[in-house]
């Protein structure tokens, strides 16, 4: 049986990370672990463990004297994270074109319908990234290769932070993104795996380098 912390551990993970992509924790902030024991009415081991799942995830860094803090958007990870996400998931959508479904079109389809809800309710930052994450990895799972799904979510958990940033200061970014997505989504089901495939590089490429160039700009979290 899961240990009560576990649950508390988890709890504590997704209200600090959720607070850090959504600015409330900006870049180099400490994240004290007395304090949000205390807020959260818990003890300080969740905490802990909270903190280091989001050091993983390349959102917190301990330092010596100062203990956990945010980390800095880094424009050299980024480049590293969205050649990772080009590289695996274009390979992993080619093999998965050929496997899909009527079931995976439609799945792909509802999830864009609700691209258009978020839009219209203006909550696409809250909502955005986890819809792009889904309408993907529905993609993906065609291609039966948990092991490659796995790396995907992971990789996907350290550019989320990114995306959201994208969707705060690119005027353009969600409606190419939506384009794209469609487009991607047509070339699935006329079973045009080439064409899709250099797509979704594009489109994942794109979107790194148009991160980039808002950091490179001087904005930052």
């Amino acid at each position: 049986m899961t240990p009560p912390y576990k649950t508390r551990t988890q709890m504590v993970m997704e209200n600090l990370r959720g607070r850090i992509l959504r600015g409330e924790f900006p870049a180099g902030a400490p994240l004290r672990q007395d304090a949000i024991a205390k807020e959260l009415a818990v003890s300080r081991i969740p905490v802990r463990e909270a903190l280091m799942q989001l050091e993983a995830q390349g959102l917190v860094k301990f330092e010596a004297h100062r203990g956990a803090v945010v980390t800095m958007l880094d424009t050299s990870a980024i480049e590293e994270l969205f050649y990772l996400r080009a590289l695996l998931e274009a390979d992993t959508l080619f093999h998965a074109v050929d496997k899909m479904t009527e079931a995976t079109f439609a799945q792909a389809e509802a999830i864009l319908a609700q691209f258009d809800q978020a839009l219209e309710s203006g909550t696409q930052i809250e909502h955005w990234a986890e819809l792009n994450h889904s309408f993907h990895a529905t993609l993906y799972q065609a291609a039966g290769r948990p092991q490659a799904l796995e790396l995907i979510a992971q990789i996907n958990l350290s550019c989320d932070r990114y995306v959201r940033f994208e969707l705060l200061f690119a005027s353009d970014g969600v409606d190419k993104a939506e384009r794209e997505h469609a487009q991607l989504l047509e070339l699935c089901r006329a079973r045009r795996k080439h064409e899709a495939v250099v797509l979704l590089k594009q489109h994942i490429e794109a979107a790194g380098q148009s991160i980039k160039r808002i950091l490179d700009s001087g904005h930052k979290n």
